[in-house]
């Protein structure tokens, strides 16, 4: 456009002109906006994480020595004493009771040390079936079924297979603390290109149970977020982050009443780059 041809413009064209450089300098405005917004929120977040990861080990260090004597000494009345029905049954409760705060401490101290990878070459699905070994008894104990879906084993890919399979007990084993009986797991496995056009292992982790009601389905994986009575709140927290260290992603979709799907991918591609920010030594 020449000045020649500026100064023949009609007055609809200039207002025409202007509000279109208006609409722009708006969603420019609007985009800086946001990514600042989204800048101050991972920092916030990060900071939270930070400091409550420290009251997190601080305390559960200081319950842990008591509590690890009381299982002593519980244990050496167990050998010791000739207990009637009656008082074996509460002795049972009482250690079955010292071992559910041991299993909140663990999760605090899990919490506030942020996982260090031990990669290797492994199928996730081979991870799945150690779950389900390690998940047999549990799912017993709540009448659960448990069926795996798969037409062959995922490609092997670099994971920590311990960290990984906590990641699937802690969502199956909140799954049967939300429904006691007659609950149904199913785990399908599966490769697929994604949004971003990477290739990608898909974990789908499905049950029957009574579902998130939606106002509360953003928070589920915010550290100690809980609906339970009894629960420390950081089960999904620690698996949400354990994921995340995998370079992957979890989201949860559900309907009340009509179960509750959590859904993992991780990443095939970039396994190299994953392994040497892992392991920088080598």
């Amino acid at each position: 456009e020449t000045i020649r041809d500026r100064n023949f413009r009609r007055p609809e064209d200039e207002v025409r002109a202007l509000k279109k450089g208006v609409h722009g300098l708006i969603q420019e405005y609007d985009q800086t906006y946001f990514e600042l917004e989204k800048s101050r929120e991972h920092l916030f977040q990060a900071e939270k994480l930070a400091m409550v990861g420290k009251l997190a080990a601080g305390m559960a260090h200081s319950v842990r020595n008591p509590l690890t004597s009381v299982k002593m000494r519980l244990f050496s009345l167990g050998r010791s004493l000739e207990l009637n029905k009656a008082q074996q049954e509460d002795f049972d409760v009482i250690s079955e009771e010292i071992g559910h705060i041991d299993n909140i401490l663990q999760n605090f101290l899990e919490f506030s040390r942020p996982p260090r990878l031990k990669l290797q070459m492994i199928s996730p699905s081979e991870v799945v079936d150690q779950a389900a070994l390690l998940l047999r008894h549990r799912l017993e104990s709540c009448n659960a079924s448990f069926t795996i879906e798969r037409s062959k084993p995922l490609f092997e890919v670099q994971v920590d297979p311990e960290q990984l399979k906590e990641a699937f007990v802690n969502i199956v084993v909140n799954a049967c603390e939300a429904m006691q009986d007659g609950l149904v797991i199913t785990i399908k496995e599966e490769e697929k290109f994604i949004d971003d056009g990477s290739q990608a292992t898909v974990i789908r982790i499905t049950d029957n149970g009574p579902g998130i009601p939606r106002r509360i389905r953003q928070k589920i994986f915010e550290p100690f977020f809980t609906t339970k009575e009894e629960g420390s709140g950081l089960g999904l927290s620690i698996v949400a982050r354990i994921i995340q260290e995998h370079g992957g992603s979890i989201t949860v979709e559900s309907q009340e009443g009509k179960g509750t799907s959590f859904v993992i991918i991780l990443p095939i591609t970039s396994q190299k780059e994953s392994v040497n920010e892992h392991n920088p030594d080598h």
